[in-house]
């Protein structure tokens, strides 16, 4: 590699509830939580914000603040079960760790850019924001190789599922929905992948301390319930690494 550094502030940092890797999903789309770019002041920002309320769409080139670390070969998400380089990936583990995303704009308040749809993490650095122009930025149908043998799958909630995520949502546990979303979308049930099983006539993909068992039926799958990860014993333990517990033991209450 080149020896020449080269040096860039961020422009201000994304905040968002999606914290974890395993949340911010593979692509920006409609199942991610809003966030809010934060742009720094003092810097003329505001000025250069001026004309953006008209952007229905824009670009983040953000870092990758949780990587310290490249690999010239990854797995993909979905399409193929071999590693491939990582420059015909948007795998985050890249030799600079450099983002980029297309997000919907909600609103502008002063330095506070209201986004939907984005697959940044919250504390991600923002480098630059460039508007989308449709003409010169989409091309359908132009996908790599390797994506063009994904299959989608259409997923359905239980209506028991989908009272849980409610009150789990209701508890502040936000990110589950749309990481099931996500994480069963492209080959539900491949455990290279994800943290998932098989368990009966079904599967189980586990998210932190929670678990959730749904089945395939063809191009589709139903999530069926949704259970704790925790045994009997676990919550009967002081110890509470997730400072979780409590609400896990409110859910069983519930839902047994």
């Amino acid at each position: 590699m080149a020896s020449e550094k080269i040096e860039f502030t961020p422009i201000g940092y994304f905040r968002s509830s999606q914290v974890h890797p395993y949340e911010a999903g593979r692509q920006p789309d409609a199942h991610h939580a809003e966030g809010v770019i934060e742009l720094s002041s003092g810097s003329n920002f505001e000025q250069a914000l001026t004309g953006l309320e008209g952007c229905e769409r824009i670009w983040i080139i953000f870092l990758f603040h949780h990587n310290n670390h490249w690999n010239p070969m990854v797995l993909p998400p979905r399409g193929v079960d071999s590693k491939i380089g990582v420059f015909a990936t948007r795998s985050p583990y890249r030799p600079n760790p450099v983002g980029m995303s297309c997000v919907k704009v909600l609103k502008i308040d002063k330095l506070k850019i209201t986004v939907e749809g984005a697959d940044l993490l919250d504390g991600s650095p923002i480098l630059d924001i460039k508007p989308y122009v449709a003409y010169a930025d989409s091309f359908p149908g132009s996908e790599p190789e390797w994506l063009k043998s994904a299959e989608k799958f259409e997923i359905g909630f239980s209506e028991l599922v989908l009272q849980q995520l409610e009150e789990l949502e209701r508890q502040g546990l936000t990110q589950l929905r749309s990481f099931l979303l996500h994480q069963l979308e492209y080959e539900p049930a491949n455990s290279k992948k994800k943290r998932v099983k098989e368990e009966g006539s079904g599967y189980v993909i586990a998210y932190r301390t929670w678990r959730a068992f749904f089945r395939l039926n063809g191009l589709s799958l139903k999530v069926e319930r949704i259970y704790s990860g925790y045994s009997q014993d676990d919550l009967q333990k002081d110890e509470d690494p997730y400072s979780d517990k409590e609400l896990h033991r409110k859910f069983i209450l519930k839902f047994t």
